[in-house]
């Protein structure tokens, strides 16, 4: 190698790694492996944004340069930011945390783009020193950065290093900035204030096709592209179930805006015909309503799949280079036989519908007619599952016996079926949370919906579930920060009606009966024949003291379910309960259910 293909110059140098990697990999391997994929992407993101550029992810680790000790530092607090908010939930010893060193100093060059030197064996050392989930930085940095980052920096000494032959000055980086989700300012509201990152919603795509029966097809598409875009790292993403409700009418985009608290949204209209597909996009920013950008895409329904990435895409690079865009998908891959990818659709359309026992019946059809073509799909099998499950949990009052026995069968060998076939489905793994569920294992449902999010950080469903398992895990108080997200992801969905009933479960536990109510009957106005929350309506009644009130809401639970008993909507703890729920439902829940005069 000569001389001219090196090349020495000053640099900041960030080095991570995972504490506790090889234990977090023994204990669950799957999980680690997909939080650590998501955590690789949430510090790609960041590092590309604050002009960084990364030299290698190997392992479990880290290695990027900068050209500002003010990039680096910032880039490093949004990523601790972002990981530690993701792990919150987990179990103390499953969660990934990152130990962070930055360093300023002289490196060589390499002309292919790898460094070496003091300054990348420095980094690596106070790498060393940070805390897991935490940072620290020389002397050179925080020098150069004091008075330009939101960040205190403690002094942790000089600090003698392995290699290094002098001693080096070291600074634990401090933030203020909360990691976990915080309740909604306002009680009974949700606050849908912008967040503090690039956001977006998918408006239903116009179906221009002669045939009205093809809507479905729009309907599905619309809920496919808000998938793709969900797992771009960074970008917040509204729920397709949401943005429909917007579908159908004239709209103002500023309006827009401000209702679902997003700065882009996405419009487009697909025309279906024969064998050609039309999809015109565009994407408006809704503070002036202006037209950022806009595309046509002509091709095969077969193939619809790779139209989407190439939008994806697009959308991603017309946003900024803020977004990273996500790893192109194979599209090969996804390529199904026609008539299951239309049916396909036509049970995504169906899943987005209020929920009832009539529509998820007519789910598991369509699924089953997919997988009957297709049985290798893991997103029918993961949606199949889901269907199934949620007839058990939510309406099996209405079932028979040996019918409530065939469909656990059935749900567990789905959910088994779609993680074989495909262990990062987002669908699946949240079917996987369910069934957990419905076993009585709040834990382990825990842990499935933590990967979930790992995978599709904007997914409303993963953080309503994962709150919904704090719930049983005895722990109310924390599952409603995770439920309110999920409604402020989501919070126009034709669902919102079993979150806001989830929200109302969390403060009947804590014995907050007048918001239990207020939440119950907010569930009930958006989806009357919600079983399980009638159910909580009555004893909330019955524990403020309103036995009249109780007695009405029984009446009601009666007649949409004659069948009905405690079990169906208190989940009585299981063999792997905590003790906190047991307590919880002997102390709190079998009173008021009784005092109700819920048949047990």
């Amino acid at each position: 190698m000569t001389g001219s293909e090196l090349k020495q110059r000053l640099a900041a140098i960030l080095a991570a790694d995972v504490a506790g990697y090889s234990r977090l990999m023994a204990g669950d391997e799957r999980a680690t492996v997909a939080a650590l994929d998501t955590a690789r992407a949430v510090f790609r993101t960041y590092i590309e944004s604050k002009q960084g550029r990364v030299i290698d992810m190997a392992g479990d680790s880290v290695l990027a340069v900068f050209e500002t000790a003010t990039g680096v530092v910032s880039a490093a607090l949004a990523v601790q930011q972002d990981l530690n908010a993701a792990s919150s939930a987990a179990p103390e010893d499953r969660r990934m945390r990152f130990r962070i060193g930055i360093h300023m100093g002289d490196v060589i060059e390499k002309a292919d783009g790898t460094i070496y030197g003091d300054g990348v064996n420095i980094a690596a050392r106070l790498e060393g020193l940070a805390e897991p989930g935490g940072i620290t930085v020389s002397e050179s940095i925080r020098t150069a950065v004091r008075g330009k980052v939101n960040a205190t920096f403690e002094d942790q000494g000089e600090q003698q290093v392995k290699n290094i032959p002098h001693p080096v000055r070291a600074y634990r980086v401090g933030t203020e900035r909360s990691s976990v989700p915080k309740p909604s300012r306002v009680v009974g509201e949700i606050d849908l204030s912008p967040p503090d990152k690039p956001s977006i919603a998918v408006l239903p795509f116009a179906n221009l096709s002669n045939d009205p029966e093809q809507a479905y097809f729009a309907e599905g598409l619309t809920v496919s592209l808000t998938t793709d875009l969900s797992r771009i790292s960074g970008l917040f993403v509204i729920a397709s179930t949401t943005a429909a409700t917007l579908g159908g009418r004239t709209i103002d985009i500023r309006q827009v805006g401000r209702d679902l608290g997003v700065r882009y949204v996405l419009q487009g209209s697909v025309q279906r015909g024969g064998n050609k597909v039309r999809m015109n996009a565009q994407l408006i920013e809704t503070g002036t309503g202006g037209q950022l950008w806009s595309d046509r895409f002509d091709g095969d329904p077969t193939d619809i799949f790779a139209l989407q990435d190439q939008i994806t895409g697009r959308i991603a690079n017309a946003i900024g280079r803020q977004i990273i865009v996500m790893a192109a998908s194979d599209a090969e891959k996804r390529k199904t036989n026609p008539r299951a990818a239309d049916l396909l659709v036509r049970g995504i359309a169906m899943a987005d519908k209020p929920q009832s026992l009539e529509n998820l019946l007519e789910e598991e059809v369509l699924f089953r007619e997919v997988l009957a073509l297709d049985p290798n799909n893991s997103e029918a099998w993961a949606r199949l599952a889901r269907a199934i499950l949620v007839q058990w949990l939510d309406f099996r009052s209405a079932l028979l016996p040996e019918q409530t026995e065939e469909k656990l069968a059935e749900g567990g060998k789905a959910v088994e079926k779609a993680l074989a076939l495909d262990p990062n489905n987002v669908r699946a793994h949240l079917a996987e949370g369910l069934l957990y569920r419905v076993l009585g294992n709040p834990a382990k449902a825990a842990r499935a919906n933590e990967v979930a999010i790992a995978l599709d950080r904007n997914s409303a469903r993963a953080h309503g579930n994962l709150g919904v398992a704090l719930i049983f895990l005895g722990e109310p108080e924390k599952a409603i920060p995770w439920i309110e997200q999920a409604m402020r992801l989501d919070p126009l969905s034709p669902g919102i009606g079993i979150r806001q009933g989830n929200l109302g479960r969390a403060h009947f536990l804590q014995r907050h009966s007048e918001l239990a109510i207020d939440w119950c009957l907010k569930s009930l106005a958006s989806n009357p024949r919600l079983i399980r929350t009638c159910a909580l309506l009555s004893a909330s009644y019955a524990q403020k003291g309103d036995d009249a009130a109780a007695r009405l809401a029984l009446e009601s639970l009666l007649r949409l379910a004659p069948r009905f008993k405690i079990s169906d909507a208190f989940d009585p703890p299981g063999p792997s309960a905590p003790e906190a729920y047991r307590k919880l439902y002997e102390e709190v829940v079998l009173p008021a259910a009784r005092r109700a005069g819920l048949p047990e």
